[in-house]
């Protein structure tokens, strides 16, 4: 199975209740609520070739995949069962600090698989949510000017560039964070850029622009018209 066919992911759980839920509304049935176990999210594997994306290296790509976005999981996985065992004697340190890391890890696990899932394409725009950007920001060249500033501004640091769909105005939102935490509350992450280091140190060093522009060239714009969908609903 591909990452996009597995559902042993946070994602996966996500959208097979999504598909669940309209199946039985569809049928006017009462839909089964199912939550995962405590400490039971399992990477899965990247959807594309890894030895054919232009401008980002196997090694790179797996490396990436398999240290950085899978110990996400593995240390999601530890601190969830962590907090299994909290009680009411447990101090409030250790129950705030397990809630912080359990908030960093699953972001990190959560947007390292849109990540991946949104690359595997040709880089050309294409679809209605394309069409999208261009209305919510007047022209491509303009989203895409915007959208490259914050990733240059997060260069040779961390962080994440995502734009997400905004549940209070149901409109589209660039989102620069340095960290895995900050998000912009219940917003729908549509297209997301990696700008931590290890996305892109072990092919272009420093040099991250060069990174983005390889980023562009293989963006999965299917992908996003599929989440752009799929959000709107």
């Amino acid at each position: 199975m591909n990452r996009r066919q597995s559902f042993g992911s946070i994602a996966g759980v996500v959208a097979a209740t999504v598909a669940t839920t309209r199946a039985s509304h569809a049928k006017n049935e009462k839909v089964a609520f199912s939550p995962a176990a405590p400490g039971s999210h399992k990477p899965v594997p990247l959807a594309f070739n890894a030895a054919k994306l232009p401008g980002l290296s196997e090694k790179l790509l797996t490396s990436h995949h398999d240290n950085n976005y899978a110990g996400a999981i593995k240390n999601l996985n530890a601190v969830e069962l962590e907090l299994d065992k909290v009680t009411k004697d447990t101090p409030g340190f250790q129950v705030a600090g397990l809630r912080e890391r359990e908030l960093t890890y699953a972001n990190s696990a959560y947007l390292h698989e849109r990540y991946f899932d949104n690359l595997g394409g040709d880089g050309k725009p294409a679809g209605d949510f394309a069409k999208a950007l261009s209305t919510q920001f007047g022209s491509a060249a303009r989203w895409e000017e915007l959208l490259r500033a914050t990733a240059m501004s997060l260069g040779g640091g961390s962080g994440w560039v995502v734009i997400a769909r905004s549940p209070l105005t149901s409109d589209l939102r660039i989102v620069g964070s340095g960290g895995h935490a900050p998000a912009l509350a219940a917003g729908t992450p549509l297209l997301v850029l990696d700008m931590f280091e290890h996305a892109y140190a072990l092919d272009y060093g420093s040099a991250h622009a060069k990174y983005i522009d390889a980023f562009f060239a293989n963006v999965d714009w299917s992908e996003l018209d599929r989440r752009w969908h799929a959000a709107r609903k």
